[in-house]
């Protein structure tokens, strides 16, 4: 489904991805592990076109959306869960899933079926964004998302600054929606990244450094050390 040939992206005069390949398959949850710093979010960045590469290619179905604009690449089928979340604050939770509607892109997921993989989500329908908890926020983001019918989804650190307790419930909605939607999950949090993922890759300094099964890097103790322990 997606294909990651020879990638470099800068920022500025600064080199950031380095020749990275990676490839994600339909139905999979493939997980970029790594340090802060790694370039993780860099490549999700490349791929929907927010940090444009400079050589390399990037393949979505077989099509080369290397210099395709952001929005192109969205309509596509990709959708995007960035870090910060970016929930509307002064919108309730209905017309934040609202805003996710893309026209041209039909599917099964609507309010209703939301509401019924995120319960939370229909008990707080009628609250603002800005009245949310993180991990609300988090689930909101992933649902708005969901609401444009991706066939891939890109989730940028989902359990990043979230209470032990918010980042198991928030793993048992992303694992309720994993048999609908293709995932590439960035994520520095091992531990509720390995519940998730079928196929990792991890990154260090711009470079892939290893490639395994979830199997694979649960039991490689010294990949893990090398280069992901803080």
């Amino acid at each position: 489904m997606l294909e990651l040939n020879d990638i470099h992206t800068y920022y500025g005069h600064s080199h950031i991805l380095h020749g990275l390949s990676m490839t994600v398959n339909p139905g999979e949850v493939v997980c970029l592990l790594g340090r802060n710093g790694a370039g993780k979010t860099t490549t999700l960045k490349s791929i929907m076109g927010l940090a444009p590469i400079r050589k390399g290619s990037i393949r979505f179905k077989g099509e080369d959306i290397s210099k395709r604009k952001v929005f192109k690449i969205a309509r596509l089928g990709i959708g995007y869960v960035p870090e910060d979340r970016r929930v509307f604050p002064n919108l309730d939770v209905v017309a934040n899933l609202e805003m996710g509607v893309k026209g041209s892109r039909e599917g099964e997921w609507t309010i209703e079926r939301i509401f019924e993989v995120f319960p939370k989500l229909a008990q707080l329908k009628h609250s603002k964004g800005m009245n949310l908890s993180g991990g609300e926020q988090q689930m909101l983001t992933i649902a708005r998302t969901l609401m444009g019918n991706p066939e891939l989804i890109l989730l940028d650190e989902p359990s990043e600054g979230l209470a032990p307790v918010i980042v198991q419930e928030l793993g048992r909605f992303i694992g309720a929606v994993k048999n609908d939607v293709t995932i590439l999950l960035v994520e520095q949090n091992v531990n509720f990244a390995m519940r998730l993922f079928s196929r990792g890759y991890i990154i260090e300094k711009g470079r892939i450094r290893y490639e395994g099964s979830a199997e694979d890097i649960r039991a490689n103790e010294d990949i893990r050390t090398k280069y992901m322990a803080v």
